[in-house]
């Protein structure tokens, strides 16, 4: 008989797991289920000042990057972290150059770099989704959404987010085999991976899988394939009551899969009754797995059996070994128990909601069959274990589908960052779990990375990675090596450090040389800048003059507040169009190195003329008199700039690299809109800072970035020079309190007419470039 105070425990697990049928599949109220906090769908609340004054600290209080949101087909956030932190994967793409213009490689290479730089701060995959959304296969795939589906909950966000984890696997391991050499960027062949033909993506993934036909004539062909992912097949569930599965039995049967269909055999030549089989040759060093729960039938198997290991887990941790039968049923696993589980009460919550294991122990016998077993992390290898043969896999990752009606729901991660990131990050040796939603970012515990309330939180993608796989792939001494003694750094910069050696940086100085334009009609008069020389190439503290001009791609959306205010939903998608770089020191100091318009295919709907100077057909490589270039070119040459070290100086810098989608270190950027402020007052224009302290007419009609970015160089000379005139820093307020008492008497407007503008102008403000040299 069961003692009475397991009888009382029960009935109050009973109460804990009385939860409403799994709405998979059909439409709930959102009342009926609750979702955790921290899990739900989290926005961002934009003001007049964009996103300038939204507190990303309060979500993340890590000094990992989280990412945005609010870009379309954001949804593979989750599965980007996930690559960013299986270290084989980030060093391969961030290895990775090619001039190939939307290359998924290249651009993830990229975003890895700025998660590398922040400091907590949240970055936002723009240029990666652009190059993304330019996919033939993804379009084809549906793995393109509308702005609107994914609010709306028009899409199965679990299913969606497992095709795109085989997609982007085919993509990458394709893109990162051999690269034949005219296509390659010089120094992207320096990297070790990817030689030979092969790619890190086909050794980390890939399986080589042998599958066998038998039709009932005898007649067995045999057929070679491999895969990078394997998909859960699950029993029939006709049987009553539902049998008792470890989570190794359904990966077993889903590897090794028999099945019967309809086939063609060349004996009988017709269609006949085949029975299909298939066995692995070789373990993959990564094992993903697509958990294909889709509807409530997969749903309801998931809850069963992990009611099953959650009375199985209760009765081991109270002392009572019970051999596994597969066909007791859950009344009869009730009934079974032990008077000393009362004590148990205060951790079962971690207990329940869990079937999967946090390890795994796979491996082939000698006759090639597969074996597999549940693991426990702390278990050992028996002595006739080959340690060549067997493979422990411990979990590094569960992508999770979350359920909630009121937003549409959405996609989380659960990842295990392991010790490369912590020392690179904090520069300590640790591991933990934590949860990635979007710009939300905190540590959680081990077992909630594995629990699967089915009524709002559903598995899609798990990442089990094997044991030690850093240390084959070369990666932890290099690490160690990086940090010094005792994995310590033995200094923490002021901005991250720059990746390990495992990492090495493929861009060289030849992006800023001469390079041809796209424009088809492009005239030599046309030219706006001179390259520069290699004797002119930027050392580290350089001063670099830039501006950047853009266009709309997407409206603001808003809507109206019953006091009349307005409330911004979304933001306007704007796109660079103009990238201007000039030279801040030496004899051609002023002439710009750098004048590019990028080229674009997407739809714009607003050029912003009067602010941008770009004019429809600027942008089109048919019509165009511009140097045009694409995006990725010229994003090269800016990261070269801040991989060198040098000081970018301009106005509004903050939102110039936002819309680029570059992370630049703080002391790296000298930004004219805050040397001429005083906390807590307005921002001045670049304009009316030029009238007031250069006497300088600029933005007449419109914008030109050649002439921002040579203003904004010649404003931070003359911080400099009232900087250093003054005695003290009071000085220099008495000169910011002038400036904003002239600027609320002229309603911060330039004065016009011309007779109210000094006479003076300075030589440097009408500097045009010399002539263009042979």
């Amino acid at each position: 008989q069961i003692p009475y105070r397991l009888k009382e425990l029960d009935s109050e697990f009973d109460s804990f797991s009385q939860v409403p049928e799994s709405p998979i599949g059909r439409e709930e109220e959102p009342h009926l289920y609750m979702v955790a906090k921290k899990y739900r769908k989290v926005t961002i609340k934009y003001s007049k000042l964009g996103l300038e004054d939204f507190d990303f600290k309060h979500y993340n209080k890590t000094l990992f990057a989280g990412l945005e949101p609010h870009i379309p087909n954001a949804y593979c956030n989750c599965m980007i972290q996930v690559l960013y932190f299986l270290e084989p994967v980030r060093c391969l793409v961030q290895n990775h150059l090619c001039q190939k213009e939307f290359c998924l490689g290249c651009e993830l290479g990229l975003l890895f770099h700025m998660l590398d730089l922040s400091r907590g701060d949240p970055c936002q995959g723009s240029n990666f989704l652009r190059a993304f959304r330019t996919i033939p296969e993804a379009s084809a795939l549906g793995l393109i959404l509308a702005d609107s589906d994914e609010a709306t909950g028009k899409v199965n966000l679990g299913r969606l987010i497992q095709s795109w984890n085989r997609f982007i696997l085919t993509q990458l391991h394709q893109e990162t085999q051999e690269q034949e050499a005219p296509q390659a960027y010089r120094g992207a062949g320096s990297s070790s991976f990817g030689t030979s033909g092969d790619s890190v993506i086909g050794q980390l993934f890939s399986c080589e899988m042998e599958n066998c036909s038998m039709c009932r004539c005898g007649k067995e062909t045999v057929r070679v394939s491999s895969t990078l992912l394997f998909t859960l097949s699950y029993p029939e569930s006709a049987e009553k009551p539902v049998k008792d599965y470890e989570f190794a039995q359904i990966l077993k049967r889903s590897i090794c899969l028999e099945q019967s269909t309809q086939a063609w055999c060349e004996n009988c030549e017709k269609y006949q009754p085949t029975v299909q089989t298939r066995n692995i040759r070789c373990l993959p060093d990564v094992l993903v797995i697509n958990c294909e729960v889709n509807s409530s039938k997969e749903a309801d198997f998931w809850k069963t059996q992990a009611e099953y290991a959650f009375q199985r887990a209760l009765m081991k941790r109270g002392g009572f070994e019970i051999s596994r039968g597969k066909e007791i049923s859950l009344g009869e696993w009730k009934e079974l128990g032990n008077p000393d589980m009362g004590h148990l009460y205060s951790s079962v919550e971690e207990l329940k909601n869990i079937w999967i294991p946090h390890a795994i122990k796979m491996r082939l016998t000698k006759n090639k069959e597969l074996d597999i077993c549940n693991w426990s992390e702390n278990d050992e290898l028996s002595p006739s274990d080959d340690p060549d043969s067997v493979y422990i896999y411990d979990l590094m990752a569960t992508v999770v589908h979350i359920l909630d009606s009121r937003t549409g729901g959405s996609l989380v991660g659960h990842i295990k960052v392991g010790e490369t990131y912590h020392q690179r990050k904090e520069g300590v040796t640790h591991q933990q779990w934590y949860l990635f939603n979007d710009f939300l970012i905190e540590p959680v515990d081990k077992c909630e990375a594995v629990q699967f309330d089915m009524s709002w939180k559903v598995p899609a993608i798990l990442y089990y990675a094997r044991r030690n796989l850093n240390a084959k792939y070369n990666l932890v001494s290099e690490c160690r090596r990086w940090q010094g003694p005792r994995g310590q750094r033995p200094w923490l910069p002021p901005h991250p450090p720059f990746p390990p050696p495992a990492v090495k940086n493929p861009i060289e100085a030849n992006v800023l040389l001469a390079e041809a334009s796209l424009a088809r009609k492009q005239r030599k008069c046309h030219a706006t800048f001179i390259p520069l020389l290699l004797s002119e190439m930027p050392q580290a503290g350089d001063l670099v003059g830039l501006d950047a001009e853009f266009v709309t791609l997407n409206e603001e959306e808003a809507e109206l507040r019953s006091d009349g205010t307005k409330s911004t939903i979304k933001p306007s998608q704007m796109s660079v169009a103009r990238i201007t770089c000039v030279r801040g020191q030496g004899p051609n100091e002023g002439v710009p190195f750098i004048d590019d318009y990028i080229s674009t295919q997407e739809q714009v709907v607003d050029y912003l003329t009067q602010y941008s100077g770009i004019k429809p057909g600027d942008l089109d490589a048919k019509i165009s008199s511009k140097h045009l270039t694409t995006l990725k070119s010229t994003y090269l040459k800016l990261r070269f700039l801040i991989d060198v070290g040098v000081k970018f100086v301009g106005h509004g810098l903050q939102k110039d690299f936002r819309v680029i989608n570059l992370m630049v270190p703080k002391d790296q950027v000298i930004d004219t809109v805050y040397l001429f402020h005083i906390p807590r007052k307005r921002m001045i224009s670049l304009r009316f800072l030029a009238w007031y302290f250069l006497d300088l007419k600029i933005q007449g009609e419109t914008h030109d970035s050649i002439e921002d970015a040579r203003t904004a160089l010649q404003l931070y000379r003359k911080y400099v020079e009232l900087s250093q005139q003054g005695s003290d820093a009071e000085d220099f307020r008495k000169v910011l309190k002038a400036l904003y008492e002239k600027g609320r008497k002229l309603d911060w407007k330039v004065p016009e007419p011309e007779s109210q503008s000094s006479p003076k102008r300075k030589a440097w403000g009408a500097l045009t470039p010399p002539p263009r040299r042979a």
